[in-house]
């Protein structure tokens, strides 16, 4: 699939290329990406050009994986404030599934941009007109809250915690797992748990 733009007022998403690849390898440096990513540490330039030459190009061709750029809306070449990604499992022969993945910039966290940009790839991706995917999954190292509040804000039902389920460089960690139908309403489905801790400024898993 050839790679397109998605936009609101607020946020432009679109390929990364390899003039961003300073910026993303500057945004890896935060310990918090590190924290709740699985981004090899230390993070170099030539991983942020890796990735762009390789994982985001090849992910784009056989559809496995859209990578977008998150960008301040109106500009394609403007500056990278954040990173959306989603798998693609199956084939079009069959139910498929995806996951999501998001991150931001410490500047442009706390500001709903994770969210909105989050919500445009998902409305792409469960829409039968567009990739109609049957389930999106969230997944999220336990204590990511601000991952996990994106994923509350648009509407994803949390399933549990799984034990040992994700893996981060060599070591197995807790999970929080989501999940999100066509049918579901993008909006919040339960409270807000009343003993999450007070709002944290860190990327998504």
């Amino acid at each position: 699939m050839e790679p397109f733009v998605l936009a609101t007022e607020h946020v432009r998403l679109s390929v990364p290329t390899y003039a961003d690849v300073d910026a993303i390898a500057a945004a890896c440096q935060d310990p918090a990406v590190a924290e709740w990513t699985v981004v090899p540490v230390p993070y170099e330039r030539r991983h942020a050009e890796s990735f762009v030459g390789y994982h985001v190009a090849e992910g784009w061709a056989k559809g496995s994986v859209y990578t977008w750029a998150v960008r301040a809306p109106g500009d394609a070449d403007g500056p990278l404030i954040g990173m959306v990604g989603l798998t693609n499992e199956g084939t079009p022969a069959e139910e498929r599934a995806g996951e999501l993945g998001f991150w931001m910039t410490p500047d442009a966290r706390g500001r709903g941009l994770c969210t909105e940009a989050s919500r445009l790839v998902l409305d792409w991706a469960l829409d039968p007109e567009g990739l109609g995917l049957s389930v999106v999954s969230w997944v999220a190292y336990v204590g990511n809250w601000a991952s996990r509040r994106v994923a509350w804000r648009l509407g994803f039902q949390l399933e549990g915690t799984l034990r040992r389920h994700g893996l981060q460089r060599g070591v197995r960690r807790d999970a929080w797992v989501g999940t999100l139908l066509p049918e579901d309403p993008r909006e919040p489905n339960e409270p807000w748990p009343a003993d999450a801790p007070g709002r944290q400024v860190v990327p998504g898993r």
